[in-house]
């Protein structure tokens, strides 16, 4: 397992999902294992919908950025959600410890980048999954207009 540097500024990059800066954000951190994109969060009791359950947009939240990670990382260019599908198939609880997710690419087309990810509660139990659609940019385009670093970016030398 490697660690995912953010390589983003965070004086400038207030991202929901990433930046460190964000007084409301989530605050992930990422990480590459194999073909997959990880990432280990603790829930805040304010972003619970029913008592003690993470609010289901939440969840489309986590699955969204950690898909974009995933583009950044293993399709190596930048890109935005075309689509997005959650399957929520247990609760997840904001008062029983971490969670985790997990994402990795499907399928690679010219312009579309496909994941799978999923979450999973404190227990290792899987509580939703999605399947995430990106239109992906070419990477000169990316790097040119979209601030996307390059793929090196994203590891220590």
């Amino acid at each position: 397992m490697r660690k995912i540097i953010n390589p983003y500024d965070p004086e400038k990059n207030k991202c929901f999902g990433c930046s460190p800066t964000n007084p409301i954000g989530l605050h992930l951190h990422f990480f590459e294992e194999g073909d997959e994109v990880i990432t280990e969060w603790d829930p805040e009791f304010y972003l619970q919908g029913y008592l003690n359950v993470l609010h289901g947009g939440i969840q489309a939240t986590l699955h969204d950025e950690i898909a974009s990670w995933t583009v950044y990382v293993k399709a190596e260019t930048a890109g935005v959600t075309s689509k997005l599908e959650v399957s929520y198939l247990k609760p997840v609880y904001v008062n029983k410890g971490k969670i985790s997710l997990r994402s990795r690419i499907l399928s690679l087309e010219d312009r579309y980048a496909t994941m799978h990810t999923r979450l999973f509660n404190a227990q290792g139990e899987l509580c939703s999954e999605g399947r995430i659609t990106y239109f992906i940019y070419p990477q000169e385009l990316a790097i040119r207009r979209y601030h996307y670093p390059g793929p090196e970016a994203f590891f220590e030398k």
